[in-house]
């Protein structure tokens, strides 16, 4: 991600209600929540062993919600890698991803080198509205590696939030 430092800013986008934070509690402290309790922005520590060597990723779990673009900004420009979820419950959810895309373009000028994983989240769930394809091919279109499983992630399950 960057050669100076093993500490590491990775920001989780996506529209209220898609999991973000459940995706971040199932990695950093290996629980679900339930529950939904809208986020303004948490920001959360994990240690890990990145090539050899321990890095520290301080991941930001920012709101679902339009109301705070300063804060967005803000996050883009201070977050080394991005984490764009969306529910395949929601096509709403995916497309509200595009003008974030575009904002990390914006602020940050080429992504060529910038980390960006786009993650189908709610697999679990029976009604789906968005398929694996359309996933895969909004992953190709942002050079993103394909949604993890090509099915996504299920915060219940734990499936694929490793």
């Amino acid at each position: 991600m960057r050669g100076e430092s093993n500490d590491y800013r990775v920001v989780v986008f996506g529209a209220g209600g898609v999991g973000k934070s459940s995706l971040v509690l199932r990695f950093v402290k290996g629980t679900f929540r339930d529950t939904y309790i809208p986020t303004i922005e948490d920001t959360y520590r994990q240690v890990i062993s990145c090539d050899k060597s321990v890095c520290t990723l301080q991941i930001t779990d920012t709101t679902g919600s339009h109301q705070f673009p300063a804060m967005q900004r803000l996050s883009i420009s201070k977050g080394h890698a991005f984490i764009l979820v969306f529910s395949v419950t929601s096509k709403q959810s995916l497309e509200e991803l595009k003008p974030i895309y575009q904002q990390i373009v914006q602020i940050k000028g080429s992504v060529e080198s910038i980390p960006i994983m786009l993650v189908g989240n709610k697999c679990d769930e029976t009604q789906r509205e968005v398929e694996s394809r359309e996933g895969e091919a909004m992953a190709k279109e942002w050079k993103c590696p394909p949604p993890a499983g090509a099915g996504g992630h299920g915060g219940v399950t734990g499936r694929g939030a490793r």
